[in-house]
């Protein structure tokens, strides 16, 4: 089928960063001092980027003491941290390959494997790339874009836990230390930090200040808030291995369903989690599971709804049968993450099952189809006054509840933060719509750039499926100072909107009238998400 192989080819690449990358230049690439290398270990700054985070450590670790102690000998000993590191990897790399092969999709069931055991999916609808393959002579091409991501934004998380390190007076300041952020930009991402609670947090500039590594900073910087590591002993190797998972599984070439919506999302998310009609009653658990599953909601998104994927006869369509396509995969690849790092596994089996369902949940939650369903569930609940937040079933309900304001909060935020999303997501519409013509599908509602305007699809938006809900959600908070800050914003930008639309309309009538289309219509359909 040539044309699936078009829309799920080269047209969905990502785009070069140019980080530049070389080569250690102790030795020549063929020196025996490689050992069991299979390549030379790629440097950038002096640190090989051949190693996954634990393998760094050691690495660094070793280089330290080398530098404390001197000189070494003969060169075969100065490389010996080299040849160790990559013994260990090799090690590491057999043991990660055991797990994926033991949690790969074995068939096409949802739920369960034949012994009740959920399954996890194989991470990621891309091939994966490995730090390994790094190629640095111009024969051998350039190197993957996605791969020089990967090596900008580990560093960054090297930075940030240096950086934290020093702002609790872990690591001296002294001018043997090693200085891998600029003190300007790492004071403005603290500072950032320290109002993190607060609705009119700028994502986008708390993304630039940190690298691009908004996700993993944030989450590492809540989980420290509400001693989640402490509490549930949780191992910080795995739990940074983890982030940077699901923050590399987000597609950057996403307008809009990328790593900073996640991000923004776990924000919106952190400050309903405070309201104070729900935080005296949350356990750490459920803190847990709400930031876990606003981080990891739209993993591995591909930039295209589900529509797209059945029409198109997408596996991930056929494999989860039509129903949630895109919410089970996000699930099911955040569980995969989750057993690959290995950040539960130092719990019962049963308990990480109970979160694994957990989060299923949470993320199944945010399919925009059953929007309705949830909405009638709240109204009743809030109708009958019969919510009993001491009961971890309704306060599981009012976390899936909190998950899809986060997810959907946009029109909520100030004007300036909001008109950028909006645009974001009208542009991925708009995307998915030019490869919809370019392979003679039929438009999907919302998609065609010529007919749908940014204005008419926010109104309708606005009005059939935020206002709703959060004017249900200002019913529950009784109402809070939040809650009304957000109806408020709402407000206003709907007004914002109506006005830009009217602005737009005579050339929308003009270009319809071209087209032969009656005026009549163009007025009645507009409003319909």
């Amino acid at each position: 089928m040539p044309v699936l192989e078009g829309l799920w080819g080269p047209d969905l690449r990502m785009r070069d960063t140019g980080l530049d990358v070389g080569v250690c230049p102790e030795e020549p690439p063929h020196s025996p001092v490689w050992g069991p290398l299979r390549t030379p270990p790629v440097t950038c700054g002096g640190l090989s980027l051949a190693l996954e985070l634990p393998a760094l450590i050691r690495q660094l670790r070793a280089a330290w003491r080398a530098r404390k102690g001197g000189s070494q000998g003969p060169e075969r000993n100065q490389a010996s941290p080299w040849v160790e590191s990559g013994k260990e990897q090799e090690e590491e790399i057999k043991l990660d390959t055991e797990n994926r092969s033991a949690h790969v999709e074995a068939d096409g069931r949802l739920n369960t494997g034949h012994a009740g055991v959920l399954l996890a999916e194989r991470r990621g609808s891309y091939p994966l790339i490995d730090l390994r393959i790094l190629k640095t002579s111009a024969q051998q091409g350039e190197v993957e874009t996605v791969t020089r991501r990967k090596v900008k934004r580990l560093l960054s998380f090297q930075r940030y836990c240096h950086a934290s390190r020093l702002l609790r007076g872990l690591v001296p300041h002294t001018p043997r230390s090693l200085h891998l952020l600029d003190d300007d930009y790492l004071g403005q991402a603290a500072h950032m930090l320290s109002k993190v609670g607060t609705w009119n947090f700028d994502i986008f500039l708390f993304d630039r200040l940190t690298n691009g590594n908004s996700l993993v900073t944030l989450m590492c910087h809540l989980f420290n808030v509400y001693d989640l590591i402490h509490h549930f002993q949780l191992d910080m190797v795995k739990l940074n291995r983890f982030l940077g998972m699901v923050q590399e599984d987000y597609h950057s070439q996403n307008p809009y369903h990328n790593a900073v919506h996640a991000a923004d999302v776990t924000q919106a998310m952190y400050c309903y989690l405070k309201e104070p009609k729900l935080a005296e009653h949350l356990s750490p658990l459920d803190i847990f599971l709400g930031l876990m599953a606003a981080a990891a909601h739209d993993v591995d998104h591909p930039g295209v709804n589900q529509p797209f994927l059945i029409k198109t006869r997408h596996h991930l369509a056929s494999l989860y049968q039509n129903t949630s396509v895109l919410e089970s995969h996000h699930w099911r690849s955040t569980v995969g993450m989750l057993r690959e790092s290995g950040l539960l596994s130092h719990l019962p089996a049963d308990m990480s099952r109970d979160i694994e369902q957990r989060l299923g949940s949470l993320i199944l939650a945010t399919d925009i189809n059953r929007q309705n369903e949830f909405l009638m569930t709240f109204r009743e609940h809030l109708d009958n006054q019969d919510l009993d937040l001491q009961l971890a079933s309704h306060r599981h309900f009012i976390l899936q509840i909190a998950l899809k304001c986060a997810d959907i909060c946009n029109p909520c935020r100030v004007w300036e933060l909001s008109r950028q999303w909006s645009e974001r997501v009208c542009e991925e519409f708009y995307r998915q719509g030019d490869l919809e013509k370019k392979f003679d599908l039929e438009i999907s509602p919302l998609c065609n750039q010529q007919s749908d305007s940014v204005p008419a699809i926010q109104i309708g938006f606005i009005s059939y499926i935020v206002e709703p809900l959060f004017e249900e959600w200002h019913r529950f908070t009784e109402p809070s100072l939040l809650s009304q800050t957000m109806l408020d914003h709402l407000h206003k930008n709907k007004a914002n909107w109506s006005s830009l639309r009217c602005a737009h309309t005579p050339s929308d009538v003009q270009s319809r009238s071209q087209a032969e289309e009656p005026e009549g219509e163009v007025g009645e359909g507009s409003d319909i998400p």
